[in-house]
């Protein structure tokens, strides 16, 4: 007859594993061998590690030197949301087949999706992920010991016809490639990681209930519902000398609030699915009833734990929480439920404005925490980059905090490089990858570091704008050209040639094998960073990755584009979590919500609490529909939910907690958490009046800077040496309209760093169409009949301009160049005298200089000065006001014979615009020609013989006022003026310019 089932369950006030320590060493502890002939199954390394830490804390309060711990055994957490755990594999089960490896698996999965989807099938990275989420959903469903013919039993087939196509095609692709992985496995004698699990834990439940063990066995912490788990822990329970220990399990709820959660995998009918619609899965209690449903143990059956830890919290704390979490209905109690139930004492809210702030207060609270002798503190987190913040932060005060949780691989030092790797690989030495993977901190090539960078620097000034062909080949220019006068540049060169060469060889191939690929990238990686690629936890967790991806991409022929091998590379390498050695403060830790179960300390900060992070925003099944699920018995999405809310109801159990979230994140105002608002609804008057404010007041207060005196509009007065400088005919505008702007382009000669590969602008664009008008012109002189069409091809091609940029823009532009073709075929009288003609002239002392975009020589003997605009040319209100002078200078120029070989009076002046065509009679839609003088059938315009001496007074003046006088160089001097804002954050504009506007307004 088998023993009645001991299940017991450790209060949240109780601190769990120091509680458990507790109560395990005098029941277990008998003689010097007591606790070593005891094995603990629990849920995960991190669990080990914080019940060993407990019992060297409960050996060190009794004045104990040493003991003999238990045997821990890590049986896996199951939550669908967290990484299998390593295997049980007890008593020697050799006739249970072995797992077969996840990247074996991955990989045969996706020549079984292509097989099976012939050419409609996915390539490259898409059929990886796509392989992968096949693999996730069957890993799922095994947790859940749904056999694969629960597929085509009634009830699933009933909905099929309910579901929209794509689930149904989805539905019919899963089923068909988990039938051909079957058959896969059987002929390799191997199975699935969470089959043999459940086989595992099968054959011991089966072993110890025939045999039960002669040596206790204590299953501790673990609240996985998986049906073999569950099993398996039923055994435990009725072992002679076992146990089950449930963490926070609340044995006070009521008997309605129990029932209201649901059935929880309780059939009524064998035709009902195992989960209700009205389940209340997002109850932190719900996952444990499921638990014990499937364990078949009643809720009475359950026992309290009596002992405590270190950090208990008051009885009255669990109460608290267990009103916290009610289901909907019973919620209904809040209004009359007394204040000894819903007290939260030391449990305080601190509201930050954005992460920063709250990364910096909660940094605050830890270091005030550890100040006091023996006091312990936690952050807990499933916000990584808030988790990343405070790490910073500590280290100011050099605190070494590790977050325990880790980083994906692909976002550690090592992995980044490796892609960096794959993406030149891959975008054939795109500019912006190539300049970040040789200035990544683990890469000098074999130099000297600082030499290193210096080279680089070099190179990456004269790499950036727009990216001109693609290759190595334009750093190879440009490396050529500045070695010599720097030998070290060549040195460098040579080294980061030979290492990326075989790369760019290798990607230009339509398709290769992945092993192969994975070799060339390894190979150039510990070229370029040596042993430091694989020194740290990072380099050995990517040694390993390769390892394993190499050696079965290889097995199973796979071959990608090298152009999806970044992308493939970055969703393999997310997965995979990266933790630090365990090298930080002794009594500080930063922990996800799996690593701060069983975790306790004197202070917990839960952070990031706001909707999407805790609890995170539920995931859909790519491949089967919801119905689906509920039908074969897989908890939904929501399930997550429940599990997110029973880490914090544990969480809440310490001696005193805060709860801490921000106002903001990065994309705009956030919403608070659901358990935050249900603690601030069940608190009501309660609720303390000041919230947790004085750290967030102390974080202010630490990047709070003295309050600066208003900036006042600038108007720098150089000097009258720096002042005689040249004005080139387009900065006279400038000078005019924008003073700042001239004094800090012209005197300070301060320019804009261009962006690498930077994206096309109207001055790249214009700098095109006057490369194809210059070549044209030029070719005409030796063919008349020269067109346009194949020089503008030629010039696009050699710019490398982007395809879907050319497919916008081309059509306009051959457009408006045809249009410019037609004028000057239509009108022979004019002679084309000058292309992108350079000239100067000298007016008070001073050097003016410009170029002309063309000159045309009149059938009269008068020139014309053609200016090309790529928009719209200035109006004739700008020209008259003196904003807009670069023809009259040119014009002035070319009477003065600053023009080499271009004798002769300037009477025309023209803006020959590339823009949409003002008149319908133009066959091409696009070019005009608008002039700022009054010509007839124009009314309005400059006289024609005024033109010239009103810009040589404007010229005057300017010169008079700002190069050989004393006038200030007052920013934006005519507000209106349309310059760049090329020079607004030097002159500090918004500063300013909003004060003007209101004393302005107030004036008026």
């Amino acid at each position: 007859m088998a023993n009645a089932p001991r299940v017991y369950s450790i209060a949240a006030h109780r601190g769990f594993a120091d509680a458990l320590v507790a109560g395990l060493v005098p029941r277990y502890g008998d003689g010097e061998l007591g606790l070593a002939r005891l094995t603990l199954l629990l849920p995960s390394s991190r669990a080990r590690r914080a019940i060993s830490e407990a019992f060297i804390r409960h050996m060190g309060a009794a004045g104990r030197a040493g003991m003999l711990m238990p045997r821990m055994v890590v049986v896996g957490d199951l939550d669908l949301d967290e990484a299998l755990g390593p295997l049980l594999d007890p008593l020697g089960a050799t006739d249970i087949p072995p797992a077969v490896d996840p990247q074996r698996r991955w990989f045969a999965l996706a020549r079984l999706i292509s097989e099976e989807l012939g050419v409609d099938a996915p390539k490259g990275a898409t059929l990886l992920r796509l392989a992968r989420e096949i693999g996730a959903t069957m890993d799922r469903l095994l947790v859940e010991d749904v056999a694969p013919e629960e597929l085509y039993g009634d009830s699933v087939l009933e909905l099929v016809g309910d579901l929209s196509g794509h689930w149904q095609s989805a539905l019919r692709l899963f089923a068909r490639v988990q039938a051909r992985w079957l058959a896969q496995l059987q002929e390799w004698g191997a199975l699935d990681a969470a089959a043999r699990r459940n086989r595992l834990f099968d054959h011991a439940a089966r072993r110890w209930e025939a045999a039960p063990p002669d040596a206790p066995i204590v299953a501790a912490g673990v609240t996985s519902a998986a049906p073999a788990l569950a099993r398996l822990l039923r055994v435990v329970s009725e072992l002679p000398q076992g146990a089950v220990i449930l963490p926070d399990f609340d044995l006070t709820i009521p008997d309605a609030v129990w029932d209201e959660l649901g059935r929880a995998g309780n059939r009524p009918t064998p035709a009902d699915t195992p989960f209700a619609r009205d389940d209340a899965v997002t109850h932190p209690q719900y996952h444990l009833k499921l638990l014990l449903n499937r364990m078949g143990v009643a809720r009475a059956e359950v026992l309290p734990w009596h002992r405590k830890g270190l950090t208990a919290a008051p009885p009255e704390r669990s109460h608290a929480i267990g009103s916290l979490f009610l289901p909907p209905e019973a919620s209904k109690i809040w209004v009359e439920l007394p204040p000894e139930k819903r007290r939260f004492s030391k449990v305080r809210i601190m509201q930050a404005a954005n992460p920063e702030e709250e990364a910096q207060a909660i940094a605050l609270l830890v270091r005030q925490a550890l100040e006091e002798p023996e006091r312990r503190v936690a952050v807990v987190t499933p916000d990584r980059a808030l988790a990343r913040r405070v790490v910073h932060h500590l280290d100011r005060w050099n605190i070494l905090a590790d977050d325990s949780a880790g980083r994906p691989l692909s976002q550690t030092a090592a992995g980044r490089a490796f892609l960096l790797l794959a993406e030149i690989m891959g975008e054939d030495a795109a500019p912006v990858p190539l300049m970040a993977l040789l200035a990544h901190p683990l890469v000098d090539g074999g130099m000297e570091r600082g030499q290193w960078l210096r080279q680089l620097r070099r190179v990456e000034r004269e790499l950036r704008g727009h990216r001109v062909k693609p290759g190595l080949e334009p750093v190879a220019e440009i490396a050529a050209k500045l070695s010599q006068n720097n030998s070290k540049v060549g040195e460098w060169w040579t080294i980061t040639e030979n290492v990326l060469a075989p790369l760019i060889a290798l990607g230009a191939a339509d398709s290769a094998p992945l092993a192969d690929q994975l070799d060339a990238l390894a190979a150039a990686g510990e070229a370029l960073c040596g042993e430091k690629l694989w020194a740290r936890e990072d380099g050995r967790a990517l040694a390993q990755f390769i390892e394993d991806m190499r050696l079965h991409a290889r097995e199973a022929g796979f071959a990608l584009p090298p152009a999806d091998i970044a992308n493939a590379l970055a969703e393999a390498m997310d997965s995979i979590a990266v933790r630090p050695p365990y090298g930080g403060h002794a009594r500080m830790q930063i922990l996800g919500l799996l690593e701060s179960r069983m975790t306790r300390a004197e202070l917990v900060i839960c952070a990031g609490l706001n909707e999407g992070i805790w609890p995170a925003r539920g995931s859909v099944d790519a491949l089967l529909a919801a119905p689906v699920l509920r039908t074969l018995g897989v908890p939904g999405s929501d399930f997550r939910i429940g599990l997110s809310a029973h880490d914090l109801a544990g969480a809440l159990g310490a001696p005193e907690v805060v709860l801490s979230r921000a106002a903001r994140d990065e994309s705009g105002p956030a919403i608070p958490s659901r358990f935050l608002l249900r603690v601030q609804a069940l608190l009501g008057e309660l609720l303390p009046r000041h919230e947790e404010t004085r750290a967030i007041a102390l974080a202010r207060a630490m990047i709070r800077a003295p309050e600066a005196a208003p900036y006042p509009r600038p108007h720098p007065m150089p000097s009258a040496e720096q002042r005689r400088v040249d004005i080139s005919a387009t900065a006279l505008d400038r000078l005019r309209g924008d003073p700042y702007q001239f004094y800090a382009s012209n005197i300070l000669r301060l320019s804009d760093l261009d962006a690498l590969d930077a994206d096309p602008s109207p001055a790249w664009q214009g700098q095109i169409a006057h490369t194809i008008l210059e070549r044209w012109h030029i070719a005409r002189r030796s063919v008349a009949t020269a067109t346009l069409a194949p020089i503008m091809d030629a010039v696009m091609d050699e710019e490398n301009v982007h395809p879907l940029m050319r497919a916008l823009w081309q059509p306009r532009l051959q457009a408006a160049l045809e249009w410019i073709e037609d004028q000057v075929d239509s009108n022979p009288d004019r002679e084309i005298a000058a292309v992108e003609a350079w000239g100067d002239m000298h007016v008070e002392g001073v050097r003016i200089h410009g170029r002309a975009d063309r000159i045309d020589r009149l059938p009269d003997g008068g020139l014309s000065i053609v200016d090309y605009k790529t928009g719209r040319p200035p109006s004739g209100a700008m020209v008259s006001q003196g904003y807009a002078l670069q023809l009259g200078l040119l014009g002035m120029m070319a009477r003065d014979g600053g023009f080499k070989d271009v004798q002769g009076e300037p009477t025309a002046f023209e803006y020959w615009s590339l823009g949409k065509a003002k008149a319908d009679s133009n066959p091409f839609g696009f070019g005009y020609v608008e002039t700022p003088l009054k010509i007839p059938p124009k009314r309005s315009g400059i006289e024609p013989e005024e033109f010239l001496p009103i810009t040589d007074g404007f010229l005057k003046g300017a010169i008079a006022a700002w190069i050989t006088g004393e006038e200030p160089f007052t920013a934006r001097l005519n507000p209106d003026y349309p310059g760049y804002d090329t020079y607004d954050q030097l002159m500090r504009l918004d500063e300013w310019l909003p004060r003007m506007d209101e004393e302005e307004e107030r004036s008026a």
